[in-house]
Protein backbone atom coordinates (compact mmCIF):
# COMPACT_ATOMS: atom_id res chain seq x y z
CA UNK A 1 0.00 0.00 0.00
CA UNK A 2 1.63 3.32 -1.05
CA UNK A 3 1.69 5.96 1.73
CA UNK A 4 -0.24 9.17 2.59
CA UNK A 5 2.04 11.82 4.12
CA UNK A 6 0.76 15.48 5.15
CA UNK A 7 3.21 18.23 5.69
CA UNK A 8 1.14 20.86 7.65
CA UNK A 9 3.28 24.40 7.96
CA UNK A 10 1.40 27.62 9.41
CA UNK A 11 2.02 30.29 7.58
CA UNK A 12 3.86 32.92 9.62
CA UNK A 13 2.23 31.99 12.91
CA UNK A 14 3.19 34.37 15.28
CA UNK A 15 2.02 36.79 12.67
CA UNK A 16 -1.21 34.89 11.90
CA UNK A 17 -1.98 35.02 15.65
CA UNK A 18 -0.62 38.75 16.22
CA UNK A 19 -3.14 39.69 13.19
CA UNK A 20 -6.31 37.46 15.07
CA UNK A 21 -5.42 39.43 18.37
CA UNK A 22 -5.31 42.94 16.31
CA UNK A 23 -7.19 42.88 13.07
CA UNK A 24 -6.09 46.15 12.23
CA UNK A 25 -2.21 44.79 11.70
CA UNK A 26 -3.54 42.50 8.36
CA UNK A 27 -2.30 43.43 5.23
CA UNK A 28 0.18 45.72 6.60
CA UNK A 29 4.46 45.39 6.93
CA UNK A 30 5.32 44.17 10.40
CA UNK A 31 7.16 41.72 12.31
CA UNK A 32 7.22 39.98 15.83
CA UNK A 33 10.19 40.44 17.67
CA UNK A 34 12.69 42.41 19.72
CA UNK A 35 13.49 46.04 19.54
CA UNK A 36 15.54 47.37 17.77
CA UNK A 37 17.24 49.65 20.03
CA UNK A 38 17.44 46.05 22.20
CA UNK A 39 19.24 44.01 19.74
CA UNK A 40 16.16 42.28 18.91
CA UNK A 41 15.74 39.71 15.91
CA UNK A 42 12.52 39.07 13.74
CA UNK A 43 11.07 35.90 14.87
CA UNK A 44 8.01 36.19 11.87
CA UNK A 45 7.30 38.60 10.16
CA UNK A 46 3.88 38.97 7.56
CA UNK A 47 4.42 38.06 4.13
CA UNK A 48 3.97 42.24 3.22
CA UNK A 49 6.83 42.85 4.89
CA UNK A 50 8.74 40.15 3.20
CA UNK A 51 8.23 42.06 -0.32
CA UNK A 52 10.34 44.28 1.69
CA UNK A 53 13.26 41.68 1.75
CA UNK A 54 12.68 41.44 5.72
CA UNK A 55 12.90 37.62 6.67
CA UNK A 56 12.88 35.88 10.34
CA UNK A 57 16.18 35.73 11.93
CA UNK A 58 16.94 39.35 11.05
CA UNK A 59 18.37 41.85 13.30
CA UNK A 60 15.74 43.98 13.69
CA UNK A 61 17.55 47.36 12.53
CA UNK A 62 18.59 45.73 9.77
CA UNK A 63 14.25 44.93 8.85
CA UNK A 64 13.44 48.78 9.80
CA UNK A 65 16.52 50.05 7.15
CA UNK A 66 14.35 47.83 4.67
CA UNK A 67 10.95 48.80 5.71
CA UNK A 68 11.26 51.95 7.41
CA UNK A 69 7.40 51.88 8.01
CA UNK A 70 7.58 48.03 9.15
CA UNK A 71 5.25 47.34 13.00
CA UNK A 72 7.64 45.89 15.35
CA UNK A 73 5.24 43.89 17.65
CA UNK A 74 6.40 42.47 20.89
CA UNK A 75 6.16 38.24 20.74
CA UNK A 76 3.48 36.91 23.37
CA UNK A 77 4.85 33.53 23.91
CA UNK A 78 2.25 31.74 25.57
CA UNK A 79 -0.38 33.04 23.88
CA UNK A 80 1.60 31.03 20.48
CA UNK A 81 1.73 27.81 22.71
CA UNK A 82 -2.02 27.80 23.18
CA UNK A 83 -2.97 28.27 20.01
CA UNK A 84 -0.40 25.97 18.59
CA UNK A 85 -2.13 23.31 20.88
CA UNK A 86 -5.90 23.80 19.61
CA UNK A 87 -4.61 23.69 16.19
CA UNK A 88 -2.59 20.13 16.69
CA UNK A 89 -6.06 19.07 18.62
CA UNK A 90 -7.92 19.96 15.26
CA UNK A 91 -5.88 18.33 12.88
CA UNK A 92 -5.59 14.70 15.27
CA UNK A 93 -7.00 12.98 12.32
CA UNK A 94 -5.03 10.20 13.18
CA UNK A 95 -2.62 8.87 15.73
CA UNK A 96 0.28 9.24 13.84
CA UNK A 97 1.26 12.85 14.01
CA UNK A 98 4.69 14.10 14.01
CA UNK A 99 5.06 17.26 15.74
CA UNK A 100 8.29 19.54 14.39
CA UNK A 101 7.62 22.93 15.81
CA UNK A 102 5.05 24.38 16.94
CA UNK A 103 4.11 25.76 13.64
CA UNK A 104 4.74 22.11 11.75
CA UNK A 105 3.83 18.58 11.46
CA UNK A 106 3.41 15.61 9.26
CA UNK A 107 0.63 13.41 9.15
CA UNK A 108 0.19 9.87 8.20
CA UNK A 109 -3.23 8.69 6.79
CA UNK A 110 -2.45 6.26 4.55
CA UNK A 111 -5.22 4.18 6.62
CA UNK A 112 -7.51 6.57 5.31
CA UNK A 113 -9.82 6.46 1.83
CA UNK A 114 -10.01 9.41 0.66
CA UNK A 115 -8.07 10.88 -1.89
CA UNK A 116 -4.79 12.77 -0.13
CA UNK A 117 -5.91 16.40 -1.86
CA UNK A 118 -9.14 16.05 -0.62
CA UNK A 119 -8.00 15.13 2.72
CA UNK A 120 -5.74 18.31 2.71
CA UNK A 121 -8.78 20.51 1.54
CA UNK A 122 -10.88 19.19 4.83
CA UNK A 123 -8.01 19.75 7.00
CA UNK A 124 -6.86 23.51 5.63
CA UNK A 125 -11.10 24.35 6.18
CA UNK A 126 -10.95 23.48 9.27
CA UNK A 127 -7.81 25.60 10.55
CA UNK A 128 -8.59 28.59 8.38
CA UNK A 129 -12.36 28.67 9.62
CA UNK A 130 -12.73 27.66 12.70
CA UNK A 131 -9.17 29.38 14.41
CA UNK A 132 -9.03 31.65 11.69
CA UNK A 133 -5.42 31.12 11.09
CA UNK A 134 -3.45 30.40 6.79
CA UNK A 135 -1.88 26.46 6.83
CA UNK A 136 -0.01 25.77 3.88
CA UNK A 137 -0.16 21.81 3.29
CA UNK A 138 2.06 19.42 1.23
CA UNK A 139 1.37 15.87 0.74
CA UNK A 140 3.67 13.11 -1.11
CA UNK A 141 4.14 8.95 -0.23
CA UNK A 142 6.78 10.38 2.13
CA UNK A 143 8.09 12.75 4.45
CA UNK A 144 10.83 14.25 1.97
CA UNK A 145 8.95 15.00 -0.70
CA UNK A 146 5.83 16.20 1.19
CA UNK A 147 8.27 18.59 2.87
CA UNK A 148 9.53 19.95 -0.50
CA UNK A 149 6.18 19.97 -1.89
CA UNK A 150 4.86 22.55 0.71
CA UNK A 151 7.85 24.46 0.37
CA UNK A 152 7.89 24.75 -3.54
CA UNK A 153 4.04 25.11 -3.39
CA UNK A 154 4.33 28.61 -0.65
CA UNK A 155 6.93 29.71 -3.19
CA UNK A 156 4.64 29.63 -5.78
CA UNK A 157 2.32 32.27 -4.36
CA UNK A 158 3.30 36.11 -4.12
CA UNK A 159 2.05 39.18 -2.34
CA UNK A 160 0.84 40.62 0.72
CA UNK A 161 -1.14 37.82 1.73
CA UNK A 162 -0.14 34.41 3.49
CA UNK A 163 -0.36 31.70 0.58
CA UNK A 164 -2.50 29.23 2.58
CA UNK A 165 -0.93 26.32 -0.35
CA UNK A 166 -1.78 22.38 -0.82
CA UNK A 167 0.26 20.94 -3.08
CA UNK A 168 -0.11 17.43 -4.00
CA UNK A 169 2.82 14.56 -5.58
CA UNK A 170 0.67 11.53 -6.92
CA UNK A 171 2.92 8.44 -6.08
CA UNK A 172 5.35 7.89 -9.10
CA UNK A 173 5.95 11.02 -10.04
CA UNK A 174 8.25 12.04 -7.01
CA UNK A 175 11.11 12.09 -9.07
CA UNK A 176 9.86 14.19 -11.77
CA UNK A 177 8.67 16.46 -9.00
CA UNK A 178 12.65 17.07 -7.83
CA UNK A 179 14.28 17.34 -10.61
CA UNK A 180 13.83 20.70 -11.99
CA UNK A 181 14.59 21.61 -8.28
CA UNK A 182 17.62 23.67 -6.75
CA UNK A 183 20.02 21.01 -5.03
CA UNK A 184 19.95 23.12 -2.24
CA UNK A 185 16.05 22.71 -1.63
CA UNK A 186 16.81 18.74 -0.85
CA UNK A 187 16.60 17.84 3.30
CA UNK A 188 20.37 17.23 4.16
CA UNK A 189 21.68 19.50 1.43
CA UNK A 190 23.28 22.51 3.46
CA UNK A 191 25.54 25.42 2.07
CA UNK A 192 28.80 23.06 2.21
CA UNK A 193 27.33 20.34 0.62
CA UNK A 194 25.61 22.57 -1.69
CA UNK A 195 29.35 24.35 -2.84
CA UNK A 196 30.53 20.30 -3.59
CA UNK A 197 28.23 19.52 -5.32
CA UNK A 198 28.40 23.05 -7.76
CA UNK A 199 32.01 22.09 -7.87
CA UNK A 200 31.54 19.25 -9.82
CA UNK A 201 28.48 20.57 -11.68
CA UNK A 202 25.50 19.61 -9.68
CA UNK A 203 23.03 22.35 -9.25
CA UNK A 204 19.90 20.77 -9.74
CA UNK A 205 18.14 17.63 -7.57
CA UNK A 206 18.02 15.96 -10.69
CA UNK A 207 21.63 16.17 -12.00
CA UNK A 208 22.34 14.26 -8.16
CA UNK A 209 20.09 11.50 -8.86
CA UNK A 210 21.88 11.20 -11.75
CA UNK A 211 25.35 11.66 -11.00
CA UNK A 212 27.52 8.55 -10.36
CA UNK A 213 27.27 7.06 -6.87
CA UNK A 214 31.29 6.41 -6.55
CA UNK A 215 31.91 10.09 -7.13
CA UNK A 216 29.42 11.21 -4.59
CA UNK A 217 30.64 8.63 -2.14
CA UNK A 218 34.22 9.72 -2.85
CA UNK A 219 33.12 13.18 -1.93
CA UNK A 220 30.62 12.79 1.34
CA UNK A 221 31.39 9.15 2.14
CA UNK A 222 28.74 6.88 3.72
CA UNK A 223 26.33 9.96 3.23
CA UNK A 224 26.60 10.20 -0.59
CA UNK A 225 24.45 6.86 -1.63
CA UNK A 226 22.17 8.33 0.87
CA UNK A 227 21.94 12.12 -0.47
CA UNK A 228 21.42 10.03 -4.37
CA UNK A 229 18.21 8.30 -2.91
CA UNK A 230 16.95 11.52 -1.39
CA UNK A 231 17.19 12.75 -4.89
CA UNK A 232 15.06 10.16 -6.43
CA UNK A 233 12.54 10.78 -4.12
CA UNK A 234 12.80 8.08 -1.62
CA UNK A 235 12.49 8.19 1.90
CA UNK A 236 11.45 5.60 4.57
CA UNK A 237 11.23 7.51 7.37
CA UNK A 238 8.45 6.85 9.43
CA UNK A 239 6.83 9.19 11.72
CA UNK A 240 7.85 9.45 15.34
CA UNK A 241 4.90 10.30 17.51
CA UNK A 242 7.72 10.53 20.32
CA UNK A 243 11.20 12.71 20.13
CA UNK A 244 14.02 12.12 22.78
CA UNK A 245 15.19 15.21 23.85
CA UNK A 246 19.14 15.08 22.46
CA UNK A 247 19.93 18.80 24.64
CA UNK A 248 18.87 21.88 26.91
CA UNK A 249 20.21 24.85 26.73
CA UNK A 250 19.92 28.83 27.48
CA UNK A 251 21.33 31.73 25.60
CA UNK A 252 21.04 35.30 26.13
CA UNK A 253 22.10 38.31 23.68
CA UNK A 254 22.88 41.68 25.57
CA UNK A 255 21.43 45.11 24.82
CA UNK A 256 24.94 46.30 24.87
CA UNK A 257 28.07 44.32 24.53
CA UNK A 258 29.99 42.86 27.52
CA UNK A 259 33.37 42.96 28.50
CA UNK A 260 33.59 42.80 31.93
CA UNK A 261 34.56 39.31 33.61
CA UNK A 262 32.78 39.39 36.88
CA UNK A 263 29.64 40.16 34.46
CA UNK A 264 30.02 37.96 31.96
CA UNK A 265 30.60 34.96 34.47
CA UNK A 266 27.67 36.15 36.19
CA UNK A 267 25.63 35.02 33.29
CA UNK A 268 27.25 32.19 32.56
CA UNK A 269 26.02 31.15 36.36
CA UNK A 270 22.43 32.04 35.42
CA UNK A 271 22.74 29.84 32.64
CA UNK A 272 24.22 27.28 34.25
CA UNK A 273 21.62 27.15 36.96
CA UNK A 274 18.75 27.06 34.13
CA UNK A 275 19.94 24.41 32.27
CA UNK A 276 20.49 22.47 35.52
CA UNK A 277 16.84 23.09 37.21
CA UNK A 278 15.52 21.82 33.43
CA UNK A 279 17.58 18.82 32.88
CA UNK A 280 16.16 18.22 36.59
CA UNK A 281 12.56 18.85 35.98
CA UNK A 282 12.88 16.33 32.99
CA UNK A 283 14.91 13.81 34.84
CA UNK A 284 17.99 14.04 33.02
CA UNK A 285 21.57 14.64 33.42
CA UNK A 286 23.87 15.11 30.81
CA UNK A 287 28.14 14.47 30.16
CA UNK A 288 28.77 16.75 27.60
CA UNK A 289 28.48 20.83 28.64
CA UNK A 290 28.98 23.61 25.45
CA UNK A 291 29.52 27.18 25.96
CA UNK A 292 28.98 29.41 23.14
CA UNK A 293 30.30 32.95 22.23
CA UNK A 294 29.29 35.91 19.46
CA UNK A 295 31.38 38.62 19.72
CA UNK A 296 30.02 41.87 18.58
CA UNK A 297 31.06 41.38 14.48
CA UNK A 298 28.58 38.31 14.98
CA UNK A 299 31.53 35.81 14.73
CA UNK A 300 30.17 33.13 16.30
CA UNK A 301 31.89 29.86 18.22
CA UNK A 302 31.25 26.99 20.15
CA UNK A 303 33.46 24.68 22.70
CA UNK A 304 32.31 21.55 24.61
CA UNK A 305 34.07 19.24 26.49
CA UNK A 306 32.91 15.59 27.69
CA UNK A 307 32.67 14.66 31.90
CA UNK A 308 33.90 11.40 33.06
CA UNK A 309 29.93 11.04 34.51
CA UNK A 310 26.51 12.70 33.74
CA UNK A 311 25.63 15.49 35.85
CA UNK A 312 22.88 18.12 36.50
CA UNK A 313 24.22 19.88 39.32
CA UNK A 314 24.54 23.62 38.50
CA UNK A 315 28.01 24.06 40.05
CA UNK A 316 29.41 21.38 37.80
CA UNK A 317 27.48 22.81 34.82
CA UNK A 318 28.69 26.22 36.01
CA UNK A 319 32.77 25.42 36.31
CA UNK A 320 32.98 23.47 33.03
CA UNK A 321 31.30 26.31 31.14
CA UNK A 322 33.67 28.68 32.87
CA UNK A 323 36.54 26.92 32.18
CA UNK A 324 35.57 26.94 28.75
CA UNK A 325 34.69 30.52 28.31
CA UNK A 326 38.38 31.92 29.79
CA UNK A 327 40.09 29.34 27.77
CA UNK A 328 38.63 31.10 24.60
CA UNK A 329 37.59 34.09 25.60
CA UNK A 330 40.51 36.98 24.39
CA UNK A 331 40.13 39.42 27.49
CA UNK A 332 38.46 42.94 27.18
CA UNK A 333 37.01 41.21 23.66
CA UNK A 334 33.32 42.10 23.48
CA UNK A 335 31.14 39.90 23.73
CA UNK A 336 27.25 39.86 22.35
CA UNK A 337 26.18 36.76 23.30
CA UNK A 338 27.18 33.63 25.55
CA UNK A 339 25.45 30.58 25.91
CA UNK A 340 25.11 27.28 28.09
CA UNK A 341 24.24 23.58 26.69
CA UNK A 342 24.21 20.15 27.89
CA UNK A 343 24.02 16.89 25.77
CA UNK A 344 24.88 13.44 25.88
CA UNK A 345 21.57 13.41 27.98
CA UNK A 346 20.06 10.25 30.02
CA UNK A 347 18.91 9.26 33.42
CA UNK A 348 20.47 10.91 36.05
CA UNK A 349 22.68 7.75 37.27
CA UNK A 350 26.24 7.99 38.37
CA UNK A 351 28.19 5.54 39.67
CA UNK A 352 29.66 7.47 43.02
CA UNK A 353 33.70 7.09 44.30
CA UNK A 354 34.45 6.93 48.57
CA UNK A 355 34.84 10.98 47.37
CA UNK A 356 31.77 11.67 45.69
CA UNK A 357 29.29 10.71 49.04
CA UNK A 358 28.32 14.72 48.88
CA UNK A 359 27.37 14.36 45.48
CA UNK A 360 22.98 12.64 45.92
CA UNK A 361 23.47 15.31 48.96
CA UNK A 362 23.49 18.26 46.86
CA UNK A 363 20.94 16.54 44.11
CA UNK A 364 18.43 16.26 47.12
CA UNK A 365 18.80 19.75 47.95
CA UNK A 366 18.37 21.35 44.32
CA UNK A 367 15.34 19.00 44.17
CA UNK A 368 13.63 20.89 47.26
CA UNK A 369 14.64 24.11 45.72
CA UNK A 370 13.34 23.73 42.46
CA UNK A 371 10.12 22.59 44.59
CA UNK A 372 10.38 25.85 46.21
CA UNK A 373 10.80 27.93 43.24
CA UNK A 374 8.21 26.55 40.91
CA UNK A 375 5.93 26.81 44.15
CA UNK A 376 7.23 30.36 44.69
CA UNK A 377 8.96 32.14 42.42
CA UNK A 378 12.89 31.76 41.35
CA UNK A 379 13.69 34.79 43.90
CA UNK A 380 12.87 32.99 46.89
CA UNK A 381 15.48 31.30 47.61
CA UNK A 382 19.10 33.92 46.49
CA UNK A 383 22.84 32.89 46.63
CA UNK A 384 23.99 34.49 49.39
CA UNK A 385 26.64 36.49 47.36
CA UNK A 386 23.88 38.33 45.16
CA UNK A 387 21.98 39.02 48.67
CA UNK A 388 25.34 40.36 49.86
CA UNK A 389 25.54 42.47 46.74
CA UNK A 390 22.10 44.05 47.34
CA UNK A 391 22.74 44.80 51.05
CA UNK A 392 25.87 46.32 50.43
CA UNK A 393 24.16 49.69 48.60
CA UNK A 394 23.98 52.54 50.08
CA UNK A 395 20.71 52.71 51.99
CA UNK A 396 19.22 55.57 50.51
CA UNK A 397 20.09 54.22 46.97
CA UNK A 398 16.80 53.74 44.70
Amino acid sequence: MTRKILHLDLDAFFCAVEEHHDPSLKGKPFAVGGKAEQRGVVASCSYAARMYGVRSAMPMGRALQLCPDLIVVSSRHGNYSEVSKKVMALIEISPLIEIISIDEAFIEVTGLPNPLIEIAQDLQKRVNMELELPISIGGASNKLVAKIANDWGKSQKKGPNPPNAITIIPPGEETAFLAPLPVRSLWGVGPKTAEKLEEIGVTTIGALADAPAATLKMLFGRFGPDLRQRARGIDNRPIETEHEVKSVSNEVTFSKDLTDEVQLLQVFRSLSEQVGRRLRKASLAGTTVQVKLRWSDFTTLTRQTTLPSPTNLDHEIYETAQALFQSNWPKGRPVRLIGVGMSGLGPPIRQLSLWEDNYQKEAELLSAVDELCERFGRDIIQRARRIDRHQSKDPNEN
